[in-house]
């Protein structure tokens, strides 16, 4: 009895030990298989939200505002990072990048004028200005000590800014103040004739129509700091104004930044946030308690 029993223990440790060899086998990481919970079905299959109806007669009041997100600041790392692109996230620089270099639906880059702003989207650049501008010049050494200057395509980490071109404006239709981003402008690190950083003074590139890239931010994941499972996108962050900024410009007569008549930075910032509060009052004062 005993030697049956013995027998039959050892049948199942060799049973055990097989089907923990199969389990392991199934789930090892390899071509094919599933690594998370389930197959993401939301991001990439995600439309744009179509912007209200508006007509010239419900807008009783607009104003044009230019502003900047500033990616070294906290709120804004979710469209830094990652630096290298991996399976389920990019950068915003590299959802731009790989929108530019789509040959079917490949988005157009208008020049930029770092004069006046507003000239955003009256000449398209041609594709060798476009591919000009995503190169950067750098100071490369071998290993004799020999230095030469080498073009080496932007990354993530050579984008420091971007400028935002919105209006914002009050619909009587709605009872509702209400805003369009109508173009987004990458700011680059400035590098000297050898190459080196200046620091302190981002380059303009290139105007980017928003409404154009909406189809590729909807379909392009932001990490979430508190829940994996909620991960949104950059269309989301747009749309739900989910970012840290501060004006540089409103519309005015003199079409004057205001870093022209506010040359203290401290100052030019104080200067943003009135211009915030006045839309903000104005947009109290429209409505009766």
């Amino acid at each position: 009895m005993k030697r049956i029993l013995g027998l039959a223990g050892i049948a199942g440790l060799v049973f055990f030990c097989n089907g923990g060899a199969v389990a392991q086998g199934v789930l090892a990481p390899g071509p094919g298989m599933l690594d998370g919970l389930y197959v993401k079905e939301n991001s990439p299959s995600r439309n744009v939200i179509p912007y209200t109806s508006l007509r010239e007669a419900d807008v009783i009041w607009s104003k044009r505002i230019w502003r900047m997100i500033d990616l070294r600041e906290k709120m804004n790392l979710d469209l830094y990072y990652p630096i290298t692109p991996n399976a389920n996230r990019k950068s915003m620089w590299d959802v731009i990048i790989g929108a530019v270099k789509n040959k079917e639906n490949q988005l157009a880059l208008y020049s930029v004028s770092p004069f006046d702003f507003d000239k955003s989207f009256t000449l398209q650049m041609t594709k060798t200005e476009a591919d000009s501008a995503l190169l950067k010049i750098i100071t490369v050494v071998d290993s004799n000590g020999n230095s030469s200057l080498q073009s080496q395509a932007l990354e993530s980490p050579d984008i420091l800014q971007y400028m935002l071109k919105e209006d914002w404006f009050f619909d009587k239709q709605r009872s509702v103040m209400d805003v369009r981003v109508l173009g987004i402008c990458p700011f680059k690190k400035t590098f000297d004739a050898n190459g080196n950083e200046i620091p302190g003074q981002p380059t303009m590139m290139f105007w980017i129509y928003l409404p154009a890239i909406r189809p590729t931010f909807a379909n392009a994941e932001v990490y979430n700091t508190h829940n994996d499972a909620e991960r949104r996108t950059y269309e989301d962050i747009f749309w739900k104004r989910q970012f840290s900024s501060y004006i540089i410009q409103e519309s005015n007569v003199a079409n004057r930044k205001i870093g022209d008549y506010m040359k203290n930075p401290l100052d030019a910032l104080l200067e943003g946030e009135k211009i915030k509060t006045g839309m903000f009052n104005l947009e109290h004062d429209m409505w009766q308690y």
